[in-house]
């Protein structure tokens, strides 16, 4: 959710940390800062808003320093403003924090007792006074940052900063992501490679509960009993990590059209050299599972319920699927002879991950499907699958999102092989039409300009319902989802039978009402509840292949001619005219596309 980079540097930090947390943008933010400490002297600056505040306020009154601290605040705790923004400070020493800490009440009450008062509403300035208390007692600055970290309860990335200690950072990880940067007498923190990219190759991950104490010289790393421990460096692919419009007006743009690109990459990475086989490691074998548990947060959870027609029609494979923040919580009954698939764009949505430590031991088998194989629940889970989308910036999922849908579909026909209900004739039917998949997405992607003249009426709406049925069911709550997500238009998806049982009482003539409609075994029953729509003068906007638009005939107020798709492949296809609508109505209606209000690209929090 937040960003966080550290740097300890050979020039100017202030200028490199700025260029850093551009780069956490994606991530979603209010307010920034940062701070930096020059010839032993510790001092910050913080302001709402964009990062070009930030700037602003650099060039009046600019910071010097070759050692500092950043950060990117997402509001959790007190409202977005200068004085909850971070870095903050407590004597001798700075802060920036990812996550919640949970005991802050306490242990704000505790430091109250000595006199030690907050300035914010924020939990992380309880850390920054904590550690000051501790270093008022005579603690080192080390000594101080562990006794505090040891006291922490709830999730937390953290940097320390300290007065006096130009060349040291105290980095911990407890539940959010942190990495190690390491340059040539220089070393960085950053809340994931993104940042770090432009200032190294070369990155270690901390695991959970590291501790690390971070000079020029390098990091010795702590583990959560305080014993030393040796994590390796990874080299990244600066290519991998760049971050890029390419042209685009927004990044959200730019990643619904290279959907065809990444989903064929992830087919050539997943099917034989001939593409007619499965390509998937040894330990995917499904016999013998009872059942599947499908769990995640967002459109990750809309993947999976897409998904769960696929596992029970094709492999007739009992699946349950759940929302990550729910799952733990409701004592989900599990079982040895059961799997758990988590899924996650970033892998350290923090309720999937609590998720998946919960059903680890419980389970035959936890497998994680992903699109960022460093992440914690890549290295946690029993076997992660990537999704090989590529970086995913916009904050509302596009790519990602469709990557995860075909890594589901190609489970699933394994599930079907494995389990005796497709045989390799089927099989490769169904891979042969996942083949032509990223040509049909290329004409989905080339309605760009009927829906953008579309959206512009779609603007002017304060409500929009979707409909579907059977795996076009849960499209509609995804393209409710993106809607409402970046255009703020209130948007609710059904599943088509569903309207009349009480949401068709909202149908009116300022309605619109989005159909998905591939034909499909389920096509007449949805043409039906679209005519008890229009019935009602609900504005129809009909998205089905040309056969589909003729035969659903007149009253339709817009439509949309997709492809003709075999079933299998229409969630995936239909996803794109769905992000489309979404994306030309919020430009229409002049929201940030790419960092809509209150949302974040990473959920670190529960």
């Amino acid at each position: 959710m937040c960003g966080i980079v550290g740097v300890l540097g050979d020039h100017e930090v202030a200028p490199l940390l700025v260029e850093s947390l551009k780069r956490l943008e994606y991530r979603g933010y209010d307010s920034a800062g940062i701070a930096t400490v020059d010839q032993g002297r510790l001092d910050r600056r913080r302001a709402v808003g964009k990062l070009v505040n930030l700037s602003d306020l650099l060039v009046h009154a600019p910071l010097t320093g070759k050692a500092g601290i950043g950060h990117t605040r997402w509001a959790t705790h007190g409202a977005a403003t200068v004085v909850n923004a971070h870095p903050h400070r407590a004597g001798r020493v700075a802060i920036v924090h990812n996550g919640i800490i949970e005991n802050f009440k306490e242990l704000r009450d505790e430091l109250a007792l000595d006199g030690y008062q907050p300035e914010s509403q924020t939990d992380t300035e309880t850390v920054a006074l904590l550690t000051r208390r501790y270093m008022e007692q005579g603690a080192s600055p080390r000594e101080a940052a562990a006794r505090t970290l040891a006291r922490l309860h709830g999730a937390f990335a953290l940097c320390f900063l300290f007065e006096g200690e130009d060349d040291l950072l105290i980095a911990a990880r407890k539940g959010s992501p942190l990495a190690i940067g390491h340059g040539d007498g220089e070393m960085f923190v950053g809340s994931d490679a993104i940042a770090l990219a432009p200032l190294t190759d070369r990155i270690t991950y901390l695991e959970e509960g590291d501790r690390a104490e971070v000079t020029r010289a390098g990091a010795v790393i702590y583990d959560a009993q305080g014993r030393l421990a040796n994590r390796a460096q990874t080299r990244i692919q600066i290519d991998s990590v760049r971050v890029e419009k390419g042209g685009y007006r927004h990044f959200m743009m730019k990643e619904i059209a290279e959907q065809p690109v990444v989903l064929a990459d992830a087919l050539r990475h997943y099917l034989s050299a001939d593409r007619s086989g499965l390509r998937l490691p040894d330990e995917v074998d499904f016999t013998g599972v009872s059942r599947l548990v499908l769990v995640a947060c967002g459109t990750a959870n809309i993947a999976c319920q897409v998904a769960k027609y696929w596992f029970e029609q094709l492999a007739g494979l009992p699946c349950d699927v759940d929302i990550a923040s729910e799952f733990r919580y409701r004592d989900p009954v599990l079982d040895s002879a059961s799997w758990a698939v988590f899924v996650s764009q970033s892998g350290e949505t923090a309720d999937t991950l609590a998720a998946l430590r919960h059903a680890q031991d419980k389970v035959a088998r936890t497998l994680a499907v992903v699109n960022v194989p460093t992440s914690s629940m890549a290295r946690e889970a029993g076997l992660a699958l990537p999704i090989l989308a590529g970086i995913e910036v916009g904050v509302a999922s596009t790519k990602a999102f469709t990557n995860q849908l075909l890594v589901l579909a190609l489970l699933a026909l394994k599930a079907g092989m494995d389990r005796g209900r497709l045989d390799a004739a089927a099989v490769a039917e169904h891979l042969a039409s996942l083949n032509s998949l990223p040509g049909l997405m290329n004409h989905a992607v080339g309605l760009d300009d009927e829906i953008r003249v579309l959206a512009n009426d779609l603007a002017k709406a304060q409500d929009v319902l979707f409909m579907g049925r059977g795996p076009m069911y849960p499209l509609a709550l995804e393209g409710a989802l993106k809607l409402k997500e970046i255009s703020y238009i209130h948007a609710e998806g059904y599943a088509s039978g569903e309207l009349k049982h009480g949401p068709i009482a909202l149908i009116d003539a300022n309605v619109p009402v989005v159909v998905l409609a591939p034909r499909d075994a389920l096509f007449e029953k949805t043409v039906s509840n679209m005519q008890e729509v229009m019935a009602r003068h609900g504005k129809v906007v009909l998205l089905s292949d040309r056969a589909g638009l003729a035969q659903a005939g007149d009253g339709v107020w817009s439509g949309l001619a997709m492809p003709e798709v075999p079933a299998l492949l229409a969630p995936i296809l239909y996803a794109v005219p769905a992000q489309l609508l979404a994306y030309h109505t919020a430009v229409a209606k002049g929201t940030d596309v790419d960092q809509p209000r209150n949302l974040a690209k990473s959920v670190t929090v529960e």
